[in-house]
């Protein structure tokens, strides 16, 4: 018999419930989720045939659950996981920092729609957040900058310089190590390996088991990366299949293609 962790619904409004979580004996648990699992309203889609609304996956599954600390989004471009990442930080009211996509051909209205038709299951009001965006960074290290030139002593929230005098890998690094990074709550991240090395991908990982165990912190990440996948104990979602489903490490996409790749490389630049 599969077992559930016991919670009870403390309260509903605007979309988004409040759980609180039990342990065995019907009290409440010391161990914090703060989102329990989000449900997808599909039959409330204003149309199907434009972004985000024509994701199937989007279309097919109705509720998403999250029962680990660290949960991965996986699976190929197009599937779903980023619009499904942000559609969660606005409904948390989390917005990027450094803003969205602002070019006029990048314009349109049902992008951003998602989350009117999303519901989150928190165990807590609004926790605090963080939402990371990796094709945003630089405008987010240039509005660091600003914040730090009115108030000095902020630099030290952020690893202690600014972060345009890094590399975009080191920046990366440094935000991750920094005391914002720490904090207890929720953290929503979108590729944090864009411009991470191998090396500094596994540092990442460290940081995120470091910070698992000293405190109560609970991350979602969209991620392609084989490395960050391998995170120890991680629940791995795939964007692959007809609904989102819990896939092993073994079973994810990125792993197996690299171990396909690097067992005979070549082969994969054959005409």
């Amino acid at each position: 018999m599969r077992h559930r962790t016991p919670i009870r619904q403390i309260a509903f409004v605007n979309g988004v419930s409040r759980y609180e979580m039990l342990s065995e004996s019907g009290s409440p648990s010391d161990t914090t989720m703060y989102l329990k699992a989000i449900s997808i309203h599909a039959e409330r889609f204003p149309r199907r045939d434009i972004y985000p609304f024509n994701v199937k996956i989007l279309n097919t599954t109705r509720e998403i659950g999250f029962r680990k600390p660290a949960t991965m989004f996986t699976g190929a471009n197009g599937t779903g996981k980023s619009a499904l990442l942000d559609a969660v930080a606005r409904k948390c009211g989390l917005l990027p920092w450094g803003g969205g996509k602002m070019h006029t051909s990048h314009q349109n209205p049902y992008e951003t729609q998602l989350a009117r038709f999303i519901s989150l299951h928190l165990e807590s009001w609004r926790p605090y957040g963080f939402y990371f965006r990796a094709e945003a960074f630089f405008n987010f290290a240039s509005s660091l900058d600003d914040i730090i030139g009115d108030d000095p002593g902020r630099e030290g929230y952020y690893g202690g310089k600014s972060l345009n005098t890094l590399s975009h890998g080191e920046s990366f690094l440094a935000l991750f190590q920094s005391y914002c990074f720490q904090l207890d709550g929720l953290y929503l991240l979108d590729e944090p390996e864009a411009a991470l090395s191998p090396e500094n991908q596994v540092k990442f990982v460290r940081i995120l088991q470091k910070n698992i165990i000293n405190g109560n912190k609970q991350y979602i990440i969209a991620t392609l990366s084989p490395i960050i996948l391998a995170c120890p104990d991680a629940q791995i979602l795939s964007f692959d299949h007809e609904m989102v489903s819990p896939i092993s490490y073994e079973e994810s996409a990125p792993y197996r293609f690299y171990k396909n790749f690097f067992r005979k490389p070549q082969e994969f630049f054959v005409f």
